[in-house]
């Protein structure tokens, strides 16, 4: 990639934003709003929308369905970056990105019209993944998209304050969520689960007219104008960004050097974590998610801040920074989590001893990102339900053939293997099930709904010790997910060249946050069924989040004082060029 010039710290003149500015950022995070809406209301009407469109059919074919959605959740979005980068990078920020929030708010609102699969049959879930993978390529065009027109359209030297309020909008797409669904469960009481789970999705339709009214009275990108003014435009820029292994090995570190350990520090600092007070210190879902959005709350401001902290001190030091922060606190975090969330919880895992007696090749690594494989070995079947019942155990090999048993202190509950129990497997799941909860309350478990877990009985009831701490606790996890991501945008943007810029970031970004994020919550569950440490999990986050820092400190360059408006040249005037100004 050629050289990039850079202005020296005094060349800088920080003044207030202008209101045409104001106007890109917001016209640029509308789209980002709409993405993390959308996330949340499939994420919380999942069990309605799996009921509507896809329980009606044999297990086979809602597995297809599931995997189809889970693709277009997260495996699609790569996809997306190619198309509409090289879209964006062919014809201009501004279409593109006004083409991908036309078919992302179309998608979300149709969703609300559709029939069901009592009314139109295997036609309703065919069209409902279709409109997902729709979605899922439009949001691999998204963000790209936002990150780069207003970094394009940003003063030289607060390209990270500008771009951070981007990634605010993350926060309020899922506020603005959970607030439609809490008040149309309200307006529909009953009736939610038979057609008031509609209304989140149609009112979407709102927000996409006011965006789409804001992004068509914006201009082109500045920068793209005078790449195109200079005729230095790529023709090509798929080719040229991966195709040419000088621009290649850039995404490659961008991917490994930032964007892999941001993407599994936000995942486990917002979802993670809430992962872990439902399946695991079970917490209640109301009190749960109350106390995460009592933490983004608290915690969103600091996006701007360190945003704004990377133009002074570096991107690569704030990144790097969080992911090794990260990497050191989130057993101590955790682990106090569990204290005060679920404290009797907390006393049975120091004082009760569990073993899984097993043949070792009768265990598998029960790895389900789409909820759709079985496990069916007695081994899976004793170690998957300790996991679910947050149960820290040990394993003890045993002759092969042998059915796996668990033994609890004196007592010992034999498992089963599905296929050899027959017909008798549900008397004999049943018999399992009860023997290990009977032996579990016996020795000290508690009960999911025991005294001692936290509980709110209303949105205000957190200034008391136990919720104010794990309030405090998700905070600190947000505060780490601000310092990976207020600057990844501007780091992302300054890295490459404006010929194939909206293609080179947006690749890196969707696979880290689409494949590495996405998956952590589906491979900390494996990794803790197959440990029977309710922690190991973290290993995952802590590992890939150490590989960014020493490849990022090693590799990746710091870009702050780049001028991303010679990006193109070998050697660039150090002015702000006057067709770059707002």
């Amino acid at each position: 990639m050629a050289a990039q010039s850079r202005i020296p710290r005094s060349d800088v003149a920080v003044a207030p934003m202008t209101a045409e500015e104001r106007k890109v950022i917001l016209a640029s995070s509308v789209g980002t709003v709409f993405e993390w809406y959308d996330f949340y209301l499939y994420g919380s009407l999942a069990v309605i929308i799996g009921a509507k469109f896809f329980s009606q059919f044999d297990e086979s074919t809602r597995n297809i369905f599931a995997l189809l959605a889970f693709a277009a959740g997260f495996l699609v979005r790569p996809f997306g970056a190619l198309v509409f980068g090289r879209l964006g990078d062919l014809v201009g920020r501004k279409y593109t990105f006004l083409i991908t929030i036309l078919i992302m708010g179309a998608s979300t609102f149709i969703v609300g019209l559709m029939p069901t699969s009592d009314q139109i049959g295997l036609l309703a879930p065919v069209v409902l993944i279709a409109l997902r993978m729709a979605q899922g390529l439009a949001l691999g065009g998204e963000y790209g998209g936002a990150a780069t027109y207003v970094a394009e359209h940003a003063p030289h030297g607060r390209r990270g304050f500008y771009t951070s309020w981007i990634q605010t909008t993350a926060t309020g797409g899922l506020f603005l969520s959970l607030l439609v669904i809490l008040l149309t469960q309200a307006w529909t009481g009953s009736d939610f689960a038979v057609w008031g789970w509609r209304v989140p999705f149609l009112v979407s339709i709102l927000l996409l007219g006011v965006s789409v009214w804001i992004r068509l009275q914006l201009s082109e990108s500045p920068a793209f104008l005078k790449m195109k003014a200079e005729g230095t435009h790529s023709k090509a820029p798929l080719s040229e960004a991966f195709g040419q292994w000088k621009n290649a090995k850039v995404a490659l570190l961008a991917l490994l050097g930032l964007v892999a350990g941001q993407a599994v520090v936000w995942y486990t600092g917002q979802f993670y974590a809430l992962f872990f007070l439902i399946s695991v210190l079970k917490v209640d879902g109301f009190s749960a998610n109350l106390m995460v959005a009592w933490s983004l709350l608290l915690g969103t401001g600091g996006f701007v801040l360190f945003g704004a902290l990377s133009d002074r001190i570096g991107r690569k030091p704030i990144i790097l920074g969080g992911c090794l922060l990260a990497a050191i606190l989130y057993f101590p975090l955790f682990t106090l989590m569990t204290d005060y969330a679920n404290p009797a919880l907390a006393k049975a895992h120091e004082t009760v001893k569990a073993v899984v007696i097993a043949d070792p090749n009768d265990c598998s690594f029960q790895f389900n990102p789409t909820g759709t494989s079985t496990f069916t070995n007695s081994c899976d079947i004793a170690k998957g339900a300790l996991a679910r019942a947050s149960v820290t155990y040990s394993f003890q090999p045993a002759p092969a053939g042998t059915i796996a048993s668990i033994k609890i202190d004196g007592t010992t509950v034999p498992a089963y293997d599905v296929r050899k129990a027959g017909a008798q497997l549900k008397d004999v799941a049943a018999a399992f099930n009860k023997g290990l909860a009977d032996a579990l309350t016996a020795v000290g478990y508690p009960a999911a709904s025991n005294p001692s877990v936290v509980k709110l009985a209303h949105p205000f009831d957190v200034f008391r010790v136990q919720p104010a701490v794990i309030v405090l606790i998700l905070t600190v996890l947000v505060i780490l997910v601000t310092m990976v991501y207020g600057p990844i945008a501007a780091a992302l943007v300054e890295l490459f060249p404006t010929r194939i810029r909206y293609t080179s970031m947006s690749l890196p970004y969707h696979i880290g946050n689409g494949w590495f994020g996405g998956l952590l919550p589906a491979t900390a569950f494996a990794m803790i069924a197959q440990t029977g440490d309710i922690y190991y999990g973290l290993w995952y986050p802590i590992v890939i989040a150490l590989i960014t820092v020493v490849v990022g400190f090693f590799f990746v360059p710091e870009t702050k004082d780049r001028d991303i408006f010679a990006a193109d040249a070998v050697e660039a005037p150090h002015a702000r060029p006057a067709s770059a100004q707002i």
